[in-house]
């Protein structure tokens, strides 16, 4: 699971960032090792729940080797063009984490 912590410019609303969201996750299914990501766009319902954020992305997948495979395509992908077409929000930190459900 990779987290961004993100701020949305001016005007942007919630539902801009889950098209922005839907739209590179369409273009990173297309890349190899990105085949069966996940991501899902987290907004905090609970003042100070994350500090100076307006919203969390985050991206799942299955394993850290279609992870790898996935980042090693990433520049110059159709994801890559989106990230950088998309003015609406930033995203400059992140940080790559090993979830483990619990049952």
């Amino acid at each position: 699971t990779q987290m961004w912590k993100c701020e949305m410019n001016d005007n942007v609303s919630e539902e801009t960032v889950e098209a922005n969201a839907r739209e590179w996750l369409t273009a990173a299914k297309k890349i190899k090792g990105g085949e069966r990501l996940k991501a899902y766009v987290y907004f905090p319902v609970a003042v100070n729940a994350i500090g100076e954020a307006d919203f969390w992305f985050v991206v799942v997948a299955p394993t850290f080797e279609e992870w790898g495979k996935f980042w090693d395509n990433y520049a110059g992908s159709p994801a890559a063009a989106v990230d950088q077409r998309n003015q609406k929000v930033d995203c400059p930190n992140s940080a790559l984490w090993e979830a483990v459900k619990i049952e």
